[in-house]
């Protein structure tokens, strides 16, 4: 596997998204700060543990829901986690053996999957929630939106997929910082993320934004956000 890594902190803020390279694993997390938790446990805190804790945990057999539930667990038994009141973090997860790609994604961060078809894992449940203005209401409860945070049933939560490995060229996982390129912003369709440098990539989605800085063409909270992007070519 040729593995390809490209990360950028939102200006002036000190980046929060974490990307861990394995072995057989690639793991993509969107760290979240919780409004209430003092600065040294902020989501680049606990998307850093998150990550150290799934690198010791993910092994070739277990289902990744399994390791991501256990991974979140074991941090909240640590470190004294309070659900509703802790940092947060989507997750991506990209694993390989030889026969076989598996696939998990929880929350905005997708996945996909380049080759004879393009597929799509993503987990839409928080954008279909935004409307309403409460939405921090609905965060890991049935009905609304999951994130790993302090319940480990957020991790039985996450979308999985799996493919033959024979039918897959090549697989990005990207936080929503990267993905809204395609998604909001219609700079690139996800094929032309197979290819481009992606440096460039990050680079033209922080200068459409900068030309929307009122965030009137592309209505958003925040002008920017941190960027991770990792492409796996078999």
């Amino acid at each position: 596997m040729k593995i390809e890594t490209a990360e950028q902190g939102a200006p002036g803020r000190v980046i929060e998204d974490r990307i861990r390279v394995l072995p057989n694993a690639v793991v993509v997390l969107d760290g979240v700060t919780s409004r209430t938790r003092p600065p040294d446990r902020n989501g680049g805190w606990y998307a850093t543990k998150l990550a150290d804790e799934l690198a010791r945990l993910i092994n070739d057999t277990d289902p990744l829901t399994d390791l991501l539930a256990r991974a979140i667990a074991n941090l909240v038994e640590e470190h004294d986690l309070i659900p509703g009141d802790s940092p947060s973090s989507t997750a991506a997860i990209v694993r390989w053996n030889d026969d076989t790609i598996d696939a998990l994604v929880l929350c905005d961060t997708p996945i996909v999957a380049f080759g004879q078809s393009t597929r799509v894992l993503e987990d839409t449940r928080l954008e279909d929630l935004r409307p309403d203005p409460d939405i921090l209401r609905w965060k890991n409860k049935p009905g609304g939106y999951w994130v790993a945070e302090a319940d480990p049933v957020a991790g039985h939560q996450a979308l999985t997929a799996t493919w033959p490995r024979e039918e897959v060229t090549s697989v990005i996982a990207l936080t929503d910082g990267v993905s809204c390129g395609v998604s909001e912003y219609g700079l690139f369709g996800w094929e032309d993320l197979r290819q481009l440098p992606l440096g460039e990539v990050l680079d033209r989605i922080r200068e459409a934004e900068r030309g929307d800085s009122e965030h009137k063409r592309w209505p958003r909270y925040k002008t920017h956000d941190d960027q991770a992007i990792a492409r796996i070519t078999t």
